[in-house]
């Protein structure tokens, strides 16, 4: 089964998709890291705000909140 990659701001509120991987690099990478967002890390859209930015997430059992330019450094499979 082919698996699509999306960026995880892509994702809609109430979908679940699974990190693949995490583009943004220095000090930004290390702080995802440092939230539980690292490979094979499932995470789940609770909700966009109306504009688009921030994106509630539910990541290892805690919400987190992410711009949307940070989201779109994170690749998922759904």
């Amino acid at each position: 089964m082919e698996r699509h990659q999306y960026r995880l701001s892509e994702l809609e509120e109430g979908q679940t998709g699974r990190v693949h991987d995490i583009l943004a690099t220095g000090s930004m990478r290390r702080r995802l890291q440092d939230l539980g967002i690292i490979q094979g890390t499932d995470i789940e859209c609770l909700l966009k705000s109306p504009c688009g930015d921030p994106i509630a997430y539910f990541i290892r059992g805690a919400a987190i909140a992410l711009r949307a330019e940070d989201s779109n450094d994170i690749l998922v499979s759904i």
